[in-house]
């Protein structure tokens, strides 16, 4: 399954060394203008910028092949194509016969009867680029409504949390190396990212969303919760996903979960948010708020106990080029899919619900 969406589907193409990844984007709105500098300034958020991230280089230079017409949406399928310009595919010829502990390796070979080895094919974190390209498309389309997303790094494994920042800005996150807005705490997260001497570190990512009315999701199997749950989890290393406070509130009384309610001047609104801005799978109109768990790459040059297609055992090391953890490089990719999401269901709102 390569498509995502309902009324905005975006359908992927491509693998990490082919040549190109892509993707088609059916059902966006006809006379937009796309603004070419915003998708550009996302792409350049997923490169890598330190010297713990991979060192494979790619310009992530954007083709549209069909729905634009003079940089204006025709609201026909828009195609877009990035070509893979950095690849070296002989780094994985080693592993042709290799089973990577905790890559996609065996399960590939196990489902379609082969696999591509090289960086994962299919698997690979590469894909998300096409992602990047759609997912500000949609934040262009949110920003018409006044809603804005924002994801950073919550915490690196050993770091504090930097918990829920509702007022946090993408301009405060662009002053920071590890994706944090917190300056002591980004510094925390950057010193445990540079030093890891061939592991690599878990992570997870906040994201929160402003502007988002009362009544967007569904009922029951379409909640706005599942969907972003659902969207967050197809992100490659996620693990684990809640909503406002999660597990916490499972640690809670119903006294001190509960988000009361008040009227403000008229206007009734919630004292506290533990909800997440979700409520019943529909959003309250408060400040939405999710978090997502990334486990460590898992790609280290350390010695790991595998086996090959045959059974042999062996202890591999994996060479090349790996980042240290997906943060700070995952937080575009982390907005794009709940952009997805938030556009969709926005364009379903815009026509009006027939009585249940």
């Amino acid at each position: 399954m390569n498509t995502f969406g309902n009324r905005l589907r975006l359908t992927t193409f491509g693998e990490s060394h082919g040549v190109a990844v892509g993707g088609v984007v059916d059902g966006y709105p006809s006379g937009v203008e796309l603004d070419r500098d915003e998708i550009a300034r996302q792409l350049r958020r997923r490169m890598p910028r330190e010297a713990y991230s991979t060192e494979r280089r790619e310009t992530d230079e954007i083709s549209f092949l069909s729905g634009v017409k003079g940089g204006v949406t025709t609201g026909t399928p828009i195609a877009f194509l990035v070509k893979n310009r950095d690849q070296r595919s002989q780094d994985y010829d080693p592993l042709e016969d290799l089973y990577r502990p905790s890559h996609a390796d065996y399960v590939y070979e196990q489902k379609y009867g082969l696999r591509d080895p090289r960086g994962g094919g299919r698997a690979s974190a590469r894909e998300t680029v096409a992602r990047v390209v759609a997912g500000a498309m949609a934040q262009q389309l949110l920003s018409t409504h006044g809603v804005e997303v924002c994801s950073y790094t919550d915490a690196v494994a050993g770091s504090d949390s930097a918990g829920y920042l509702d007022e946090v800005t993408p301009a405060d996150i662009e002053l920071s190396r590890a994706g944090c807005p917190i300056p002591e705490l980004d510094r925390q997260m950057y010193e445990l990212l540079a030093s890891t001497e061939g592991n690599t570190l878990g992570a997870t990512v906040a994201t929160v969303v402003r502007g988002v009315s009362v009544g967007w999701g569904e009922p029951l199997y379409d909640k706005l919760s599942a969907r972003l749950t659902y969207a967050l989890m197809s992100i490659n290393a996620a693990k684990g996903v809640e909503i406002g406070d999660g597990f916490a509130l499972a640690r809670m009384r119903g006294s001190e979960a509960n988000d009361p309610y008040v009227s403000d001047n008229g206007q009734i609104r919630m004292l506290t948010n533990h909800s997440g801005g979700i409520l019943a799978g529909i959003s309250t109109g408060e400040v939405l708020r999710m978090r997502t768990a990334f486990k460590p790459i898992s790609s280290i040059s350390l010695p790991q106990k595998t086996v090959a297609r045959d059974g042999r055992p062996t202890v591999l090391r994996i060479n090349g080029r790996h980042d240290t953890s997906v943060v700070p490089r995952v937080l575009p990719v982390v907005d794009a899919m709940v952009a997805l999401v938030l556009a969709d269901f926005m364009l379903q709102e815009l026509i009006p619900h027939q009585a249940m």
